[in-house]
């Protein structure tokens, strides 16, 4: 994007600066993501002083985020509006809708996650990595357990993609599910390859289908199978011969209780994206009031 300054005019050098980067944003010279020159760059090409282009960054910044305010009060009126032409062409009473969107908006705001899941030991693995990630609790039950609908009250329910279908009929009519994605099985791999020909690589997990995903993902990416070390941690004395291993790969509730070893290597079975999901949840159910 080509820029041209003007020294000693009426108009600022901080003002033609603003002007212009918004020009080309709204021309397309300035795609969407594209990174801008740095305040050292602009300073140095233009004999611009550093604290005005630093207060001109500032200044697109400010606009940016009034931008971002606006758009997304525009698309909340844009839902309301929604469901309204919707509750007209349901033939809703508009003293019906206001009655029930006043009841959505008293009931108890959501307080914690609900981890629904019937294996026992991948709950305990699913629910730490949650916990790790998030600051409202989380709490966990299993399909049949006789207390789910209570423990729906103010609950903000997840569940595994495997598990999604058997949950949904489990639960209420209408009840809003967070489905969890898993992590990308290449990525997890990237920082062993190329596989190492004779190094022993420990495998340690309470869940026995990590044990089996584990080894059959290091196998896949070329690690020898005589050099891998399972250990079920559900067994008298698990850690054995773990200490003579290269690296340990565990689950984050085994990454606990391992002893002392020369590299723990954490397998999560969470996406960052669903995390920050959990994330992006949490703080739009903890967001102040504002007018």
């Amino acid at each position: 994007m080509q820029l041209w300054f003007v020294h000693g005019s009426e108009v600022t050098i901080r003002e033609q600066l603003v002007t212009q980067f918004i020009l080309g944003i709204l021309s397309g010279d300035l795609a969407p993501g594209q990174r801008l020159p740095s305040t050292r760059d602009l300073a140095r090409r233009f004999r611009l002083h550093p604290n005005t282009v630093s207060a001109g960054f500032r200044e697109l910044e400010r606009a940016r985020k009034r931008e971002a305010t606006l758009s997304a009060a525009l698309a909340l009126d844009q839902l309301i509006a929604n469901l309204f032409r919707s509750a007209r062409t349901l033939g809703v009473p508009l003293p019906v809708l206001r009655s029930r969107v006043r009841q959505w908006l008293e009931m108890q705001p959501p307080d914690h996650f609900l981890l629904i899941e019937p294996d026992e030991e991948l709950r305990k693995i699913v629910a730490t990595e949650i916990e790790q990630a998030v600051t409202l609790p989380v709490r966990t039950c299993g399909l049949k357990d006789f207390y789910l609908r209570e423990a729906l009250e103010g609950a903000i329910p997840v569940a595994l993609p495997s598990k999604v279908s058997a949950v949904r009929q489990a639960l209420p009519a209408g009840t809003e599910l967070l489905t969890l994605q898993v992590r990308s099985v290449p990525s997890s791999l990237a920082g062993w390859l190329p596989a190492p020909s004779d190094a022993l690589v420990g495998i340690a997990s309470r869940w026995p289908d990590f044990l089996k995903l584990a080894r059959t993902m290091l196998i896949a990416a070329g690690f020898n199978p005589d050099t891998l070390v399972l250990r079920d941690a559900r067994e008298p004395n698990w850690h054995r011969g773990l200490r003579q291993t290269a690296a340990v790969v565990c689950d984050s509730v085994t990454a606990r209780e391992l002893p002392k070893t020369p590299r723990v290597v954490l397998f999560s079975l969470l996406s960052e994206a669903t995390l920050a999901e959990l994330r992006d949840y949490q703080e739009f159910v903890r967001s102040p009031l504002v007018s």
